[in-house]
């Protein structure tokens, strides 16, 4: 078998890594400082270009690691995954920012962008576009939501982002109250009266002065009635008469869905 003379192969071997080199992408920001890196990255996230603002940042992280500039990167970082609808990442992001700066004065900030992540994760204020509400969704993200919130508003009171975070608590919480009652609103149309009255009376134990209760007290009473548990039934008549004396449900009954209690944000 023939072989190449040693001299060939190495000139070969020579040209192959010039060619991996001259295909490998040369870094433009080589020569930039971070202040033009953060500009690069401020306008591509301005375009709405979120992905390559990603790659800006991360190189602006690391090259003012150790100032301000470095903290925001991180901040702006998570920001443009949000936008780009890629939760996972923004949350991982906030959450090393706030683990790694834990007296920085963004840290308001960063609750916050994290409540937004989860509260928008297909859960957001104008889902009523689509006719389905945050009630009828995945609860998981519109709990963790509250808990940032919910940290926010205990830990920084007069944070700029507080007031608008304790609405959006009030709207998760009658949010969570009303699934509770959709499930439950479910099995009595379908006569599943035990599941019924199960799902009811976890609204009425875990939440109050929210607006789904008195659907909830009324599916618990029709419930009682068609089980034929007249003394159970009787009782939640008086909560129902007491609580809502001005409620059409008693005579109206349940009349299909109208336009979610939310639908005024």
């Amino acid at each position: 078998m023939l072989r190449a003379p040693l001299p060939l192969v190495s000139a070969l071997l020579v040209a192959g890594l010039l060619a991996g080199c001259s295909s490998t992408s040369e870094d433009k920001t080589a020569g930039w400082s971070p202040n033009r890196i953060h500009s690069e990255a401020q306008d591509e996230m301005n375009s709405g270009a979120y992905d390559k603002a990603v790659p800006l940042l991360e190189k602006l992280e690391g090259r003012a690691a150790g100032t301000p500039l470095a903290q925001q990167a991180q901040i702006d970082k998570a920001y443009a995954h949000y936008k780009a609808g890629e939760k996972a990442q923004a949350v991982a992001t906030l959450d090393r920012f706030m683990k790694l700066h834990p007296a920085s004065p963004a840290v308001d900030y960063a609750l916050y962008l994290k409540g937004l992540v989860n509260f928008n994760d297909n859960l957001g204020l104008f889902s009523f576009i689509s006719r389905q509400d945050l009630s009828e969704r995945d609860q998981k993200a519109a709990k963790d939501s509250f808990e940032a919130f919910s940290e926010l508003v205990t830990r920084f009171p007069e944070s700029r982002y507080a007031q608008d975070s304790r609405q959006r608590m009030t709207y998760i919480v009658n949010s969570l109250a009303q699934y509770e009652v959709h499930v439950a609103r479910y099995y009595f149309q379908r006569g599943a009266y035990v599941a019924a009255i199960g799902r009811a009376q976890v609204a009425l134990a875990d939440y109050q002065g929210v607006p789904a209760l008195e659907e909830a007290l009324y599916i618990l009473i029709q419930s009682y009635d068609a089980l034929g548990m007249t003394q159970l039934r009787d009782d939640a008549r008086r909560v129902m008469d007491t609580s809502y004396p001005q409620s059409t449900m008693v005579k109206g009954g349940l009349k299909g869905k109208s336009d979610p209690w939310w639908k005024f944000w």
